[in-house]
């Protein structure tokens, strides 16, 4: 491919403006990606994204790649397994041919999307150029054809009107763009049923979305995470990712900071003027949102987020956790539990450090999977159970709701002689565990804005589970007469927050342990001194 492209196409523009088109390495790293093959000649990858920020030069790299796809050698002939090499391939050489027929798209939901690509297009295969000539291509402006019956063209009809064409390859751009409102969500959906006839497949080119606008980019993104975290079955095919991040967290007033992470995101596109973009981000016009979004390759937040920027959570992993976290140690955990329709979760917090990290999370698989899909009540039972076998858990509380028995019975009768903390010790109807939410919003509400106020100031460190991140980030500012609490984007949002709101609770728990009698009186039974405060680990 980035032989052929050296050969075929000519740099329209630039500084190399009029030289032979040359890839940059992550582009030729993410050809090797995109075209690789197993032992039985089946692509690796099934779908592919490019997210990167505003001038990396992700249109002529689609442009480049539609007309490889076009009239270059992109699909597995067969592998020639006589030419074995231990140093290039295990299987042997794999021997390239073109496409038959192909009919290559390039879509979007309105024509000025595609305009970028489709210009790239154009100014790589003008009429006299040596593509042109070569593979004597008829071009037009919106549409080429290439004998026989070769189409390569931009589309941005509706998604009755895409429906049906056996399209061998297709850019989307722009997805970020992709809408509901503006029937995006839908056109993607007809265009990857369209792909799926012919085993062909998608590339999208996107900057971040401003999340909750339900964007194809943001849905693809999603899917991508459920991917890395093990989520999707293998029958679902696998993305291709490929993107620059700005670092969690980074602070825009800091410029020497913004500006090295500039020199990091854009560390492929020597045409790029940093000195530029940070004029761009201090431009007194611009959103500081709006410059995470395009520049730094970070979401844009909701109005309503808990956490602003959402990134702050991410800037307190500490990976090393699990190991400083010893068999043995004191925890405190909390549980949320659902039985079919959000989540569920266990999170712990050390005693002692204060740090936070993930137990169990069980949540409903994506596609046919998911359908009738119920909490695996067992091997929930069975984390509670390998949690107080490998540590020592002095206090346990959970919500009451959906999983009253488990809460009020079972979990207390097994547990309650090795906890400290009673979640109700005194009543009624005391208990160790059963900790109602319901009727304690005043007291979730003033745990979410001191653990709000402690994620600010980086008082604890978390394990860096994505599953946790991703929870904690989907979590909505909830105002009340109390504070403001969490909540989720909607009743029926697919977004769960579980994990997030257990994370919040083992925080109030740990602090209600160290505030407590039961705990002062067992230090000092154990030290014959008086209580001390729990060290917190530096920085």
């Amino acid at each position: 491919m980035a032989w052929w492209a050296g050969e075929n196409l000519i740099q329209p523009n630039g500084p190399r403006s009029g030289q032979p088109f040359e890839v940059t390495p992550r582009q030729r790293r993410f050809w090797l990606w995109w075209y690789a093959v197993d032992e039985n000649g089946r692509w690796l990858y099934h779908h592919g994204v490019r997210r990167l920020a505003k001038g990396s030069g992700k249109s002529p790299f689609a442009a480049a790649q539609a007309l490889a796809e076009f009239c270059g050698p992109v699909r597995l002939d067969h592998i020639d397994t006589s030419r074995r090499d231990k140093r290039l391939a295990r299987w042997g050489w794999t021997v390239p041919k073109t496409v038959d027929m192909p009919w290559v798209q390039i879509a979007a939901t309105a024509e000025s999307q595609t305009a970028n690509t489709m210009r790239m297009v154009r100014a790589f295969a003008a009429k006299g150029s040596k593509l042109v000539t070569r593979y004597q291509l008829d071009p037009g402006k919106t549409k080429y054809y290439k004998l026989p019956e070769g189409t390569l063209e931009v589309i941005t009809s509706s998604a009755t009107a895409a429906e049906g064409a056996e399209a061998s390859f297709i850019v989307g751009d722009e997805t970020e763009h992709w809408r509901p409102a503006n029937g995006g969500v839908e056109l993607s959906a007809v265009l990857e049923d369209n792909l799926a006839k012919s085993g062909s497949r998608m590339l999208e080119t996107s900057n971040a979305w401003v999340p909750g606008h339900e964007s194809v980019a943001e849905a693809t993104w999603a899917a991508f995470v459920a991917q890395e975290e093990g989520r999707l079955v293998p029958e679902a095919g696998r993305i291709l990712y490929d993107a620059v991040l700005a670092s969690p967290g980074v602070d825009l007033a800091d410029r020497p900071a913004v500006f090295a992470e500039l020199e990091r995101i854009y560390a492929d596109c020597p045409w790029i003027d940093l000195h530029a973009i940070m004029g761009r981000i201090y431009n007194i016009r611009s959103r500081p949102a709006d410059s995470r979004r395009k520049y730094l390759n970070r979401p844009s937040v909701n109005d309503d987020a808990w956490l602003d920027p959402p990134d702050l959570w991410d800037a307190m992993a500490g990976p090393d956790l699990p190991v400083r976290l010893n068999d043995g140690d004191e925890i405190v955990a909390f549980f949320d539990g659902s039985k079919s329709r959000d989540a569920t979760a266990l999170v712990g917090c050390h005693v002692e450090s204060g740090d936070v990290f993930t137990i169990g999370v069980w949540e409903r698989p994506l596609g046919p999977d998911g359908e009738g899909w119920t909490v695996p009540v067992s091997e929930v039972d069975a984390a509670v159970e390998w949690m107080f076998e490998r540590w020592r858990p002095v206090a346990f509380w959970g919500d009451v709701r959906e999983w009253e028995s488990w809460v009020q019975t079972t979990w207390p009768e097994r547990y309650k002689d090795r906890l400290i903390l009673w979640a109700v010790p005194v009543g009624k109807e005391p208990g160790p565990v059963a900790w109602d939410m319901r009727t304690h919003t005043l007291d979730f509400t003033k745990a979410a804005e001191t653990v709000h106020a402690e994620i600010i100031e980086r008082a604890f460190r978390h394990d860096g589970s994505a599953v946790l991140a991703r929870h904690v980030t989907n979590m909505r500012s909830a105002p009340n007469r109390w504070g403001t609490s969490v909540r989720k984007a909607s009743p029926d949002s697919p977004d769960k927050i579980d994990a997030g709101v257990c994370a919040i609770g083992a925080r109030m728990l740990r602090r209600r342990l160290l505030a407590s009698k039961e705990w002062a009186e067992r230090d000092q039974k154990s030290t014959g001194k008086r209580p001390g405060r729990a060290r917190a680990w530096g920085w």
